[in-house]
């Protein structure tokens, strides 16, 4: 295998730092975004009598969705407040959100151009990280479940194979799971790994995020409400 050569110092410096003034840009945008979210929740009426606007639950679904699909965004507290203000009512629209934005999450990992994450990994001198992408990119998901399966020891590598998608739904359901990214990096690498089929990872996330809506919608807000 060729040895990557990283770019020139000030080449990366340049790109680096362009790089992380998006990204700055982006997190101050979502700051900001979830903010006016929350000044939305904080407007809608608290009892169902009182009639709050369709426009204004429909405009925090769609910001509900995109935050969710972020990593390390903890939009999930936007779809648990909206539920304990607006009750049963809500919880299908809840579900249905967070499974558009976990799903978003997912694609967005899957079709991220192996080439991009190449020069950010090179100009970072991550050479290592460098060399496993030029060596996976060809693979088939196939290739690619057998070489984890052959890098875990024992019948650890069978076993997070054979139940990677449960692996993922825990991971969706863990309290707290915002140290590792939250349920939209969760997603995002697991699209990037390519170790999950589309079909079969849309109905995963389906599945893992019914729980807390669907007993909402059964038994009431009270159940989450603090």
């Amino acid at each position: 295998m060729i040895q990557p050569t990283p770019p020139p110092l000030r080449f990366s410096a340049l790109r680096i730092a362009l790089r992380l003034a998006v990204l700055f840009a982006i997190g101050y945008g979502i700051h900001l975004l979830l903010g006016v979210a929350m000044g939305l929740v904080n407007t809608l009426p608290q009892t169902a009598q009182s009639g709050a606007r369709v426009g204004l639950i429909v405009a925090m679904l769609v910001i509900y969705t995109v935050l969710i699909a972020v990593p390390f965004v903890p939009g999930i507290e936007i779809g648990v407040t909206l539920m304990i203000l607006r009750g049963a009512e809500i919880a299908p629209a809840v579900y249905i959100a967070t499974a558009l934005g976990l799903t978003l999450a997912y694609f967005s990992g899957r079709f991220l151009p192996y080439a991009t994450l190449h020069r950010i990994f090179l100009d970072l001198r991550l050479l290592k990280a460098c060399e496993l992408l030029t060596r996976i990119q060809p693979l088939t998901q196939e290739q690619r479940l057998d070489l984890l399966r052959a890098k875990l020891p024992g019948a650890m590598g069978d076993w997070a194979v054979r139940f990677r998608y449960g692996a993922i739904a825990l991971l969706l359901n863990i309290p707290g799971n915002a140290v590792i990214g939250g349920g939209g990096g969760i997603c995002m690498i697991a699209g990037l790994s390519h170790l999950f089929s589309a079909r079969a990872m849309v109905l995963t996330i389906a599945v893992a995020v019914a729980p807390v809506p669907l007993a909402v919608w059964i038994f009431g807000p009270s159940l989450i409400a603090p």
